[in-house]
């Protein structure tokens, strides 16, 4: 916590009233991973919600199936959101006395409490896709004396009465930042959202200029969330295209291990390669599993996680796929491997979005 203001803030709001139940992931004795229920009601459990972590708080009804008493497979919908990255991001906010805040993403209700206790219940405005999850809130923050103005519906669009705010904050996903938002934040204001970008994302804190440009960067403070729905249930798995047969291997340089120990540089190859998936494929036939870039034209290029063949790519479709990649990360070495905050974003008035290196500008535009 860089500010006494917000460390006085989270040590008086009760994490536990608004997250009196949670899914913890584990694996059963079948072998399954399952998401078992908790409460604070069971022995330990009241200490265990004040962790640092995020604990899942709904599973999407179209996937869950109950497989125990107290367990259910499925896709998680909703969370409490761990306390640090919270802290992260209203630090980032930089709000002040009188500011006008929009939340998009109300979820358990535990940020607008946050913003609730430091500015006051009147200047709080809170949104979420999820009727039920909005009422929930209601009586959690009202129990602990905070009406903040919540609504139901869908944040990407905006407040419906309108703005101007002076802070917006998402804690939900977006591909790019949404034109409502920007037309809803006064000039000067800030925005901080977590932008999907493929392969990585990561949190951004924009401020908007009074032509409708808003330009930022990348914060030190990493983590993402789950993408915004326009419905109250998960998006829908896309359909995959065929998989053209696999060509190699060949030597690389580029390894799984390298790629999944450095964050800034799946950031860099998200950049270059955009409308790319980063995803863990496992092989039928042995269980080996591997790292793998799958674009929706059905190339694909994959490197293992062990072995003795880590060094090596194999790869179906469009070989300069794998080359692309390879590029990045010989720029992301040659630059000095830079950290995410040394990456700027800019949303133009046309709604067309792109990103450059602070130090050497090299830019990668997005698309819209």
């Amino acid at each position: 916590m860089r500010t006494q203001e917000w460390a006085n803030v989270f040590a008086t709001v009760p994490r536990h009233v608004f997250v009196p139940q949670w899914y913890e992931q584990e694996t059963d004795d079948r072998g399954i991973a399952v998401w078992r229920h908790r409460s604070i009601a069971d022995e330990g459990a009241l200490g265990d919600v004040y962790r640092d972590e995020t604990l899942v708080t709904a599973l999407d009804p179209m996937t869950a199936q109950r497989v125990a008493d107290d367990a259910w497979t499925g896709v998680p919908a909703s969370s409490g959101t761990l306390p640090s990255l919270m802290a992260g991001m209203l630090e980032e906010l930089t709000v002040e006395a009188g500011h006008r805040v929009l939340e998009v993403g109300t979820g358990t209700g535990y940020n607008a409490a946050l913003l609730c206790a430091r500015l006051g219940d009147e200047l709080v405005h809170s949104m979420d896709v999820d009727q039920a999850l909005v009422d929930v809130a209601r009586q959690r923050l009202a129990s602990v004396g905070y009406e903040p103005q919540l609504l139901p519906g869908d944040g990407t669009q905006g407040y419906p009465t309108g703005g101007p705010f002076d802070r917006i904050i998402a804690t939900c996903s977006v591909p790019s930042v949404p034109t409502a938002w920007i037309q809803q934040l006064r000039p000067g204001g800030i925005l901080v959202t977590d932008v999907a970008l493929g392969i990585e994302g990561g949190l951004v804190r924009l401020s908007v200029g009074a032509d409708g440009r808003a330009r930022g960067f990348f914060t030190t403070t990493a983590g993402r969330f789950m993408a915004a729905r326009s419905e109250a249930r998960t998006n829908p798995s896309p359909e995959r295209p065929e998989r053209p047969p696999a060509t190699g291997p060949r030597p690389t340089g580029l390894t799984a291990a390298e790629i999944r120990a450095n964050y800034p540089l799946r950031l860099v190859l998200a950049f270059q390669l955009p409308g790319t998936e980063l995803v863990y494929y496992v092989d039928d036939k042995t269980g080996a599993t591997a790292l793998q870039l799958q674009r929706g034209d059905g190339s694909w290029a994959r490197v293992p996680l062990t072995g003795d063949d880590q060094d090596r790519v194999t790869f179906g479709g469009d070989e300069g796929l794998w080359k692309q990649a390879e590029e990045a990360w010989a720029w992301w070495n040659s630059v000095g491997r830079p950290a995410q905050d040394r990456f700027g974003y800019a949303r133009e008035t046309d709604g067309s979005t792109h990103v450059w290196h602070l130090h050497d500008g090299t830019r990668w535009n997005l698309p819209i």
